[in-house]
């Protein structure tokens, strides 16, 4: 699985950077971003329940 944020609906509420740390993390315009590569199979609940609690909905599965 890969996570990506949609940088557009992204309000920088850092939800998802407290859910899951090793893959979501701050850019350089001070929205989240995920990590590139795939995500670790023991983190992907983590994923699953930082996509569940965007207040925007800006994080999807790719």
């Amino acid at each position: 699985m890969k996570a990506k944020v949609d940088q557009d609906l992204c309000i920088s509420c850092g939800l998802c950077i407290s859910i899951a740390e090793d893959v979501f993390h701050w850019n350089d315009d001070s929205k989240a971003e995920a990590i590139e590569d795939d995500v670790p199979a023991d983190l992907e609940g983590d994923v699953q329940e930082a996509i569940e609690s965007c207040p925007t909905s800006a994080i999807s599965e790719v």
